[in-house]
């Protein structure tokens, strides 16, 4: 990486235009034909697959690779997509390393894994770059659902619903659908705005209207939707940021490490996105992950980033973890803010931390400190909801959800990030919204109870 002449603070431009296009190119090239077959070959098939065990979705694993083995990807494709609706972008962020993979017979034996992910990109992206939806609509039920949030589990579940004959009104704060996909993952993990084209694609079903920027709580209500439609899906998200709640978070350059990844995700000269020299990431989650490389990518010299709590707790995986620290990012471990600090009293210029030690009565910060130079400081310190009125949420404010996502509402589901027992990944909001779709519908259809608590 080739750093532009030394500038302080948070300028634009850091690096040549060449750099920025070598960093934000594609985490992992595709396969081609021959490396597909390759790879299938080393499947065992298993009967009882421990893979597809592990899937959220609970894909065919087997089956799809046999088809990809057989010289049938388009067929491949379907097995993938007809559990899991966006398996083009689950095969690109999904955590195979921690589901499917990890589980594989190979794993255990070897230490080397069937590349199951890479596999159902492959697949994926052979049918879909034809064009093709291989779903078709079933006949009007007349029913209207409405599907609040167009992220993965909002996706997924109006995508069921329409393909079952249900007319669905799909809702977004934002001005483009999407979701976490479109604004919150990682660029370099779906360059070539992978994830507007998964969307136009999964549109293809016909039956889903989609409203934009119209939020829950704003201007939408949820007594009008229950009175205007049959049933109603929730998949918003957490909107909502955690804060830090220290002394100096309203210093100028502390901002939340979504609102920046979504930035820059939207951004289309990166060249023009300004970055600090020394950046320090607060968190350890893949939000943190995230910001942390992509400050180093867009040309920040210095980036660190610092969790409270020790390896054994960090929510990225392995893999991420290794990624950062292999695109020059320094993680620090069991240190917690205790202050941000401004030399002029307006813009931040350092962090202080205090270690921390956790035993069974919990966490607690120790007297010995130690101070970062920043110019940027990015919160990843988890986000939550902002409240639905009417519906049951736990303590940290979710939606208390049983069964397939009935909340404690009549006719309402929820899934996706914005409900309770969630693990705040793209392919678990799938099968949520997949699984309530599937509720809605047998509601609808008089096949099971009216959902009412």
């Amino acid at each position: 990486m080739q750093h532009s002449q030394r500038t302080p603070g948070i300028v634009p431009g850091r690096l040549d235009q060449a750099s920025y296009n070598r960093n934000f190119d594609d985490l992992h090239p595709p396969f081609t034909a021959h490396e597909a077959h390759v790879a299938a070959d080393r499947c065992y098939f298993c009967h009882d697959a421990p893979c597809t065990t592990a899937c959220p979705t609970e894909i065919d694993v087997p089956m799809f690779i046999r088809q990809i083995q057989s010289g049938m990807p388009d067929d491949a494709a379907h097995t993938i997509l007809e559990q899991n609706i966006l398996g083009g972008m689950c095969a690109r962020v999904c955590p195979t390393e921690t589901l499917c993979e990890e589980a594989c017979v190979r794993e255990v034996a070897e230490g080397k894994p069937v590349e199951i992910g890479h596999l159902q990109r492959y697949a994926t992206d052979h049918l879909m770059a034809q064009g093709i939806h291989p779903f078709e609509r079933a006949a009007s039920t007349g029913r209207r659902v409405a599907v609040v949030g167009a992220g993965p589990a909002g996706l997924s579940c109006a995508h069921r619903l329409a393909m079952k004959g249900h007319d669905v009104v799909m809702y977004d704060a934002r001005e483009k659908a999407g979701g976490l996909n479109e604004f919150g993952i990682a660029a370099y993990k779906t360059p070539g705005d992978y994830a507007s084209f998964e969307v136009d694609w999964l549109m293809q079903i016909g039956g889903i209207e989609l409203r934009t920027g119209q939020k829950l709580g704003e201007g939408l209500t949820l007594d009008e939707l229950q009175k205007e439609y049959d049933a109603i899906f929730l998949g918003i998200g957490l909107p909502g940021v955690n804060a830090l709640r220290v002394e100096g978070e309203q210093h100028a350059h502390v901002r939340d490490a979504v609102d920046f990844i979504a930035e820059l995700r939207q951004a289309e000269d990166l060249s023009k996105l300004p970055i600090g020299r020394e950046v320090v990431v607060i968190g350890g989650g893949m939000t943190a992950v995230d910001a942390a490389i992509q400050s180093k990518l867009l040309g920040a010299e210095n980036v660190t980033m610092v969790y409270r709590r020790g390896r054994e707790k960090l929510s990225a995986s392995t893999f991420e973890q290794e990624l950062a620290t292999a695109r020059g990012v320094k993680i620090i471990l069991n240190a917690q803010p205790v202050a941000l600090n401004s030399e002029d009293g307006q813009t931040v210029s350092s962090v202080t931390f205090a270690y921390t030690e956790e035993d069974t009565t919990g966490l607690r910060t120790s007297a010995e400190t130690f101070t970062l130079p920043a110019d940027q400081v990015f919160k990843a310190i988890g986000q939550a909801l902002t409240g639905v009125p009417g519906v049951l949420e736990t303590e940290e404010g979710k939606i208390v959800v049983t069964g397939p996502g009935r909340t404690s509402l009549p006719n309402v589901w929820a899934g996706g990030d914005c409900a309770a027992g969630g693990d705040d990944l793209t392919v678990t909001a799938v099968a949520n919204g997949r699984d309530a779709a599937e509720d809605i519908h047998a509601v609808l259809t008089g096949e099971t109870a009216v959902a009412a608590e």
